[in-house]
């Protein structure tokens, strides 16, 4: 079987989640239309939207920089953002998040991006993705 395509990303490039979706899409989906939200960067994570099918790694350069910038104040201004045009249905989960994140338990922004990409690792619920994840 021939090496997967690797796709590095810098985490000294951005320090917001909007950020990292655009350091996304240019180091490995330059010509893709997408949503720029978690739902459509899994999706991605899939294959078939510019990255292979057949999986490919991830290396993200400065990853604990990463860790630090995409921490709780980020995951406050993201559900913040979000209660502000979610679905009635949704309210009551991301407010709950949402003081979860003001309290400094649950997932910072860092987290819920790599939970992600996990789901499509080795081990992972979607594992078949054939991604990989490095953080360096």
């Amino acid at each position: 079987m021939p090496d997967k395509q690797i796709y590095e990303i810098d985490g000294a490039a951005f320090s917001t989640l909007d950020e990292f979706f655009d350091e996304f899409t240019r180091k490995i989906i330059p010509d893709a239309k997408w949503g720029h939200n978690l739902n459509a960067f899994n999706d991605i994570l899939r294959g078939g939207f510019g990255t292979p099918i057949a999986g490919f790694v991830l290396r993200w350069k400065n990853s604990d920089l990463s860790r630090k910038r995409l921490n709780y104040q980020e995951a406050i201004r993201q559900l913040e953002c979000q209660l502000e045009n979610c679905h009635p249905t949704a309210c009551e989960y991301l407010a709950a998040e949402l003081e979860r994140a003001k309290n400094e338990t649950g997932g910072t922004v860092f987290d819920w991006l790599v939970d992600i990409i996990q789901v499509h690792c080795p081990g992972g619920a979607e594992s078949e993705d054939g991604v990989e994840l490095e953080l360096k």
